[in-house]
């Protein structure tokens, strides 16, 4: 170590640093160490490596690493870096290094006949949805289970409600201003509409399901959220819906029962775009009218309001941090966080995109990761530390993407206008 130190002294322009990590078992003496002012995160990688191989006797496997100055991950030269954070370069600057997070591997391609607009996963199963009018059962291995007629419109959203025994429900929304509940057999995959909800007066884009199961929200270009009974049984005082066909659509040999909005909620000037069901059953609800609102789903009262410079087009809360990013038309992504007291609610901007981002979504077990999927037929994993660049361009699609779901920890899928929804492995 004593000899790597001396070489990195006699390079021009130095830098005192001290290397931390709270990964202990790839924790370093703590002494200052000289390094080149212009040096990068890929070189500095290999300086650490150097240095552990060094302290370790029985020998050292190579490891990847990620450079946090200032808790922003350094994605220019450091000196750069340093000023544009105003840091003071006549100073031992602390330099946190962690592993860093593998890229996501491509997995599978599962091909439908029409662009895959909508994907929902939990557990091993996944749900799509497409601008034929179908739905499709797969499991994560990429075998196809089911296609399901009975939507007479291209399906906008898709949402997994309960999985539980040999029965699972979920349920779907449309340009047919409907939104249907289903209930599927898991061993025999025998699938029935069990309930048609008719409410909506336009296009219906999203819909969500409180962390119990027992609610639906949705929202759609009539400008209108509204909230639905998600229960399956059908002792319901519902009228039985036999008009159903007579409008183009197919949901098979048995009868569904008509549902209508337990509540509507008006407040929204232009479309909602996407809707999030919060642990607090609380309801975001974003839109192309620049907003996003804050509801109370048991009272059905706004609460807050974010104002934007653009059209959201769609949001995503992590209950891990409790921090909303979202999706506009100006190609940037943007972390807000609606309890911030002090300062800006925007927390961080990212850009790299360049077209519309028309999805992003959390991981469900990574407090500072994401996934965003554009018009410029990207997806990109983020770290909220990164700001400037993404981690990993996952390449593949040769169409826009139209979304994306992380709810697997170990899966991250896209659906695309190139008929294609695309299985990435995550390592957890």
């Amino acid at each position: 170590m004593a000899a790597l130190k001396r070489t990195l002294l006699n390079d021009e322009g130095q830098i005192q640093v001290r290397f931390v990590t709270k990964q202990e078992k790839y924790a370093l003496p703590e002494a200052p160490f000289s390094i080149p002012s212009g040096i990068k995160a890929d070189s500095l990688s290999v300086l650490v490596n150097n240095l552990l191989r060094e302290t370790h006797e029985s020998g050292w496997d190579e490891v990847d690493f990620d450079f946090l100055v200032c808790g922003e991950f350094v994605r220019l030269p450091l000196i750069e870096h340093l000023k544009l954070k105003d840091i003071n370069t006549e100073v031992t600057v602390e330099v946190e290094y962690l592993e860093r997070f593998p890229a996501p591997e491509p997995e599978d391609s599962l091909n439908h006949d029409d662009w895959v607009s909508a994907s929902h996963c939990f557990k091993d199963w996944i749900l799509t949805g497409c601008y034929d009018n179908t739905l499709h059962i797969w499991k994560t291995d990429g075998t196809h289970k089911s296609t399901i007629p009975g939507h007479c419109g291209p399906i906008k959203g898709v949402r997994w409600i309960e999985v539980t025994g040999s029965t699972a429900t979920f349920a779907s929304v449309s340009h047919d201003q409907t939104v249907m509940l289903w209930k599927m057999n898991l061993e025999t995959y025998a699938i029935e509409c069990v309930h048609i909800g008719r409410g909506h007066e336009r296009s219906i884009e999203c819909v969500d399901v409180d962390k119990n199961s027992s609610f639906l929200a949705t929202g759609g270009w009539d400008n209108m959220l509204k909230i639905w009974s998600a229960t399956s049984d059908s002792n319901s005082t519902n009228e039985i819906d036999d008009g159903e066909k007579e409008k183009g659509c197919s949901i098979g040999s048995g009868k569904s029962l008509r549902r209508t909005p337990l509540m509507t909620l008006p407040g929204h000037k232009e479309a909602i775009s996407s809707v999030v069901w919060t642990e607090n059953n609380e309801i975001f609800s974003s839109s192309w009218d620049h907003t996003i609102k804050l509801w109370d789903a048991e009272l059905g009262g706004l609460k807050s309001e974010i104002v934007g410079n653009k059209s959201f087009f769609c949001i995503s809360r992590s209950p891990l941090n409790q921090t909303l990013i979202t999706a506009s038309a100006d190609r940037h992504i943007r972390l807000y966080d609606a309890r911030s007291q002090e300062g800006s609610i925007v927390k961080a901007t990212f850009t790299s995109h360049v077209g519309w981002v028309s999805t992003v979504c959390w991981s469900t077990t990574h407090e500072r990761l994401f996934v965003s999927g554009g018009h410029d037929n990207i997806l990109k994993l983020w770290d909220s530390r990164s700001p400037k660049a993404p981690l990993y361009d996952m390449t593949g699609h040769e169409g826009k993407i139209l979304c994306a779901d992380w709810s697997n920890p170990s899966i991250i899928i896209s659906g695309a206008t190139d008929n294609t929804l695309k299985i990435f492995k995550s390592e957890v």
